[in-house]
């Protein structure tokens, strides 16, 4: 069959779609929605995966957590008793903790101790509310910080304690929006500070901060931990003032006061926070164990602390939306299936239609091949127009998803591909069985038929 031969078939199989314009929109509907169904979830699938991605990078990669919980007990208490309970003494987490672990457990890269203290900030008469973290420089590797200009702490500085201070992005628009703040000093709760570093700005999302519990780091200013805990504030000292509030609570328990007025919830861990980095990602869970064991035997069987893992909680959850994206895209595989069912119906209902123009163009000497080509053509013809119309309201659907719904979808040049490649064939393939059909029909009796 030559070239003019399939282009006069293309033609006639044009107009037969263009003569029966509501029929082929029908019949395209299935194949419509399928296509749209497919980019859409395809979108919100890539979009929650992206999402997830950026949530491990802000938690860092192959990172345990652990973070201290206060007045946490395991004991069973007995109701009817009126005796005290006598609970173990704990120091809480502390810097011992940290090399303890550093130093006993293989398989850890990094350690990262942190205190979090909050505290205001005071420059050019305006003052404002902020939080003040001891860190040491393993403290920006393991979040993934970097440098906007000037450079982290070196060795002295936090050796010695110097009151240096890195501030984030937020802080330098803040009180250094006209200014270079390198060099310049600012003061952080009772102390001037000479800040060295800027970090670059780092977009967090509200609902990441929801989700991973997180504070907005750009209004963050980071001392060295020394510096923290010798200028401002170490809970592991024992001061005259715990002292004092010691002796008023044995004053309190034996005037009868309750425990609960005599015990108040008082932070005693010198660490707000410690950050562990394993070597493998296969040795965080077995690692997290032993550290749970470690800590459990150093604060006398005192569960005063939490252990996590972050990233882990992360790829389940991003399995779970795999899992989800998967059901949603068969669905809309089974939608595409059925609309290619509905236009072979279609197709093969319209056969018995035309009957009359199939048996007339035989007569004029079309050969089976020209009838099969024509319905074949049609076919293809109604599913690709479905495919463009899907694609069109499956983009419309994902910006609408993430307008409304503030989910957030990317649509991806490869599924539009996949979905217009998946329409076309399920055209050809449920257009060959009408075709062959047509293609059969006996020329005399075709023009008989009533």
């Amino acid at each position: 069959m030559n070239t003019a031969s399939l282009l006069s078939n293309f033609y006639i199989a044009f107009d037969a779609v263009l003569a029966n314009k509501v029929r082929s929109i029908l019949t395209a509907l299935g194949i419509i929605f399928g296509v749209a169904a497919v980019i859409a979830m395809l979108a919100i699938g890539n979009g929650a995966q992206k999402e997830i991605l950026e949530q491990i990078k802000l938690v860092g990669v192959n990172n345990i957590v652990i973070t201290p919980v206060i007045e946490q007990s395991e004991e069973e208490v007995d109701a009817n008793s009126s005796q005290k309970e006598d609970k173990n003494f704990s120091p809480g987490i502390t810097l011992l903790d940290a090399n303890s672990i550093k130093e006993i457990i293989p398989g850890i890269s990094k350690i990262s101790p942190e205190v979090l203290l909050e505290t205001y900030i005071i420059k050019n008469g305006i003052r404002r509310t902020a939080k003040l973290v001891g860190v040491e420089n393993n403290y920006f590797d393991i979040s993934n910080f970097e440098l906007d200009e000037g450079k982290f702490f070196n060795d002295k500085q936090i050796n010695m304690g110097e009151a240096v201070c890195v501030i984030g992005q937020g802080i330098k628009t803040k009180f250094f929006s006209t200014e270079n703040p390198i060099g310049k000093r600012i003061k952080v709760g009772a102390h001037w500070l000479l800040i060295v570093g800027v970090l670059k700005e780092r977009l967090i999302s509200d609902k990441s901060m929801a989700n991973l519990g997180i504070r907005n780091y750009n209004m963050d200013v980071y001392a060295p931990l020394k510096t923290v805990l010798i200028r401002y504030k170490n809970r592991a000292l024992i001061t005259e003032t715990l002292i004092k509030r010691a002796s008023n609570n044995d004053n309190n328990n034996q005037n009868g006061n309750t425990e609960q007025e005599s015990q108040k919830a008082v932070n005693y861990h010198q660490l707000d926070r410690l950050v562990i980095q394993v070597e493998e990602t296969e040795q965080m869970l077995s690692i997290s164990e032993i550290i749970s064991r470690l800590l459990k035997r150093r604060h006398y069987q005192t569960i005063d602390y939490e252990i996590s893992i972050p990233e882990l909680l992360l790829k389940q959850q991003q399995r779970t939306k795999n899992i989800f994206n998967f059901v949603l895209g068969a669905i809309a595989g089974i939608s595409l299936l059925v609309g290619g069912i509905g236009i072979m119906n279609i197709m093969l209902a319209s056969v018995l239609e035309r009957i009359k123009e199939i048996g007339l163009r035989l007569a004029i000497g079309a050969q089976k091949l020209d009838i099969i080509y024509q319905f074949v053509f049609e076919a293809v013809m109604i599913s690709v127009s479905g495919g463009i119309i899907g694609i069109i309201l499956g983009i419309s659907l994902a910006y609408a998803v993430s307008a409304v719904a503030e989910i957030p979808t990317i649509v991806s040049f490869s599924s539009i591909v996949l979905s217009f490649g998946v329409a076309a064939t399920v055209g050809l393939i449920f257009g060959i069985a009408p075709a062959r059909r047509a293609a059969q029909q006996d020329p005399i009796s075709s023009l008989r038929y009533e």
